[in-house]
């Protein structure tokens, strides 16, 4: 593959990348490349692996599962936050994906790493410490 069109295609990938909350369309990311819809599809399969709909999903469920996780937002915001418009379909293909529904995944998630609601309080600075006299760790 020549360098300019691996680089249009860089391009496109991250067009898709940058736009994960937004509804997006194949002849948006094919435009970005300068190529066909068509042309577009087959050579961005063929150089990354994946089609431009499943590098899209995977990015999807990655930020999904750490909205999930980290945040503790509820379902249906993080539905919203990585770009899908209807919340069976996101369940959907994250039950399909992840084995779990989003909300079994942020119940065991949260098993297996309780977040006290305090946790934001952990850190303190050492200068903070040692002024108070308490010792640093």
């Amino acid at each position: 593959m020549e360098d300019e069109l691996f680089r249009r295609l860089c391009r496109s990938r991250d067009y898709i990348a940058e736009g994960l909350d937004q509804p997006l369309r194949l002849a948006d990311a094919a435009r970005e490349a300068c190529l066909s819809p068509y042309h577009y599809h087959r050579l961005f399969a063929r150089t990354f692996g994946e089609t431009p709909h499943d590098f899209l999903t995977r990015l999807r469920m990655d930020r999904a599962k750490r909205l999930l996780a980290r945040e503790r937002l509820p379902v249906t915001e993080v539905c919203f936050a990585v770009g899908y418009e209807s919340l069976g379909s996101f369940s959907t293909r994250f039950r399909h994906l992840i084995g779990h529904s989003p909300s079994e995944y942020q119940r065991s998630v949260g098993r297996i790493f309780p977040v006290p609601a305090l946790a934001v309080y952990q850190f303190v600075p050492a200068c903070f410490l040692q002024n108070w006299g308490a010792r640093p760790f």
